[in-house]
């Protein structure tokens, strides 16, 4: 039977505890926190699939890298560090994100098959684009790449 990534999770965190782990055993607790808060969510509560896990754990990522922005806005360096730090531990759950070339190279595409001339017509690029780049590039990077292309 192949483990689920939830089970991957509980795993990983008897081993933080045991290795004494804090960062580790902190940040997998809090994201094993929000997949359960997700389970139970609505009229009746439900095993999440692995894909729904994953939302989760984006999510929770992208909580933390926003975190670690604002900390490094104000001037408190060592939370942003620790939020960039649990960022990583979480990242490790993720499929590897797009680089930069082949983000660019799907949104080309995508506006050449949607035939795209101007930033009015963004949406008609998202719409190719999201579905090819899910959970691999993040939804403002994505934008910001076909805002960038489209303006020419």
């Amino acid at each position: 039977m192949t483990t689920t990534l939830k089970q991957r999770l509980h795993d990983d965190l008897t081993q933080a505890i045991r290795g004494r782990d804090e960062l580790r055993s902190a940040t997998l607790r809090l994201t094993l926190t929000a997949i359960t808060k997700e389970e139970v969510a609505g009229t009746t509560a439900r095993t999440l699939s692995d894909d729904e896990v994953l939302k989760v754990i984006t999510r929770e990522a992208k909580k933390r890298r926003e975190a670690a922005e604002a900390f490094a806005q104000g001037g408190r360096a060592e939370s942003a560090e620790r939020e960039r730090a649990e960022g990583e531990v979480l990242a490790e759950y993720l499929p590897k994100q797009l680089g930069d070339d082949e983000l660019a190279a799907i949104v080309r595409e995508a506006i050449a098959e949607s035939g795209a001339d101007s930033p009015r017509a963004m949406g008609a690029v998202m719409k190719i684009v999201n579905p090819k780049v899910a959970g691999l590039a993040e939804g403002g990077r994505v934008a910001a790449e076909v805002k960038r292309q489209l303006a020419g």
